[in-house]
């Protein structure tokens, strides 16, 4: 067996305290093996005057990572789950997911009010059209300005501002030690989660056997069983950060629950269902099957709509 594994990642506190996460649990149960963290610059990272919706480009956080992974220069990849496209590399599989931790979005505010709280006309700070779209469908008078950036770069801008709130997932605020500024954990009723929030993923080379038992250890499967849900239910509706689309599984019971959205950018045309199966091996047929009922009932025109303009 190797003594050495070296884990690429990107650089940012958060990246690298996921990667931390992964490699001390591998620690833990690998004692006599060393792990080395090697920090990776993809072009999301470097491109950081525009929304992602306009850059329009699928694994803008991951791609260079994956290449030294293809190339053998590193072992392991270690990514947020929401950040890896559907459909992978050849050559590369997801060796494991992680415990997922809370899903849901929360809002920053000033004076701590939540949502329905908010003055009319608020200005909302995110980057990203899913929250935008679903934000509008509760309350179409909100303003929205576009945020990139670290949580810190993040908090530190929205502090400065004249903006009435920002909303952010829970995971990366949890994370990084800002809890005690979230005004409301927004309930997944209102607002679905980008497919796999919450969750990491260890990537690997799909012939590299003694990497993926290595890793296998530290698998989540109620995670990845719902988390690849998500993934067949996104994949089938070819969605990508340009389009509004959430979606969040949980397994619970034996059985498998997976709700999903698509809307259009203003939320004016929302369709949005559920699902429930018993757990098998084969849940992405649940996400397949959901993506067909959302086609069905107007996600066709929607996913049209927004491709030709594109």
């Amino acid at each position: 067996m190797m003594r050495k594994i070296v884990i690429g990642t990107r650089g940012s506190k958060l990246a690298l305290w996921q990667t931390e996460f992964v490699k001390g649990k591998l620690s833990q149960i690998f004692p006599e093996l060393e792990f080395e963290i090697r920090i990776i610059k993809t072009k999301g990272d470097k491109i950081l005057d525009s929304p992602l919706s306009k850059i329009g480009d699928k694994g803008i956080f991951t791609r260079e990572i994956e290449v030294q992974l293809l190339n053998r220069e590193i072992d392991i990849a270690v990514h947020s789950l929401k950040d890896l496209p559907t459909k992978l590399p050849d050559g590369l599989i997801i060796g494991a997911v992680t415990e997922r931790e809370d899903v849901r979005d929360v809002l920053i505010s000033k004076n701590n009010l939540k949502l329905t709280e908010l003055p009319q006309n608020s200005i909302i700070a995110t980057g990203s059209l899913r929250r935008k779209a679903q934000l509008l469908h509760l309350r179409s008078d909100f303003q929205f300005v576009d945020l990139r950036g670290n949580i810190d770069t993040r908090f530190k801008k929205f502090d400065e501002s004249n903006w009435n709130g920002m909303v952010l997932a829970y995971a990366g605020v949890k994370r990084m030690n800002y809890t005690d500024r979230v005004s409301e954990v927004i309930s997944t009723d209102f607002i679905l989660p980008a497919v796999g929030q919450g969750a990491i993923a260890v990537e690997i080379r799909e012939s590299d056997e003694k990497i993926f038992e290595l890793v296998r250890k530290i698998n989540h499967q109620e995670t990845e069983l719902a988390t690849r849900a998500e993934r067949a239910l996104l994949k089938y509706l070819e969605g990508g950060c340009q389009i509004p689309i959430g979606a969040f599984a949980f397994v619970s019971n034996g059985k498998i629950k997976l709700s999903a959205m698509v809307s259009n950018f203003d939320g004016s045309f929302l369709v949005r269902d559920s699902i429930e199966d018993d757990v098998n091996e084969n849940v992405e047929e649940l996400g397949f099957k959901l993506a067909e009922k959302l086609l069905e009932q107007g996600a066709s025109k929607i996913l049209d709509e927004i491709r030709k303009l594109n």
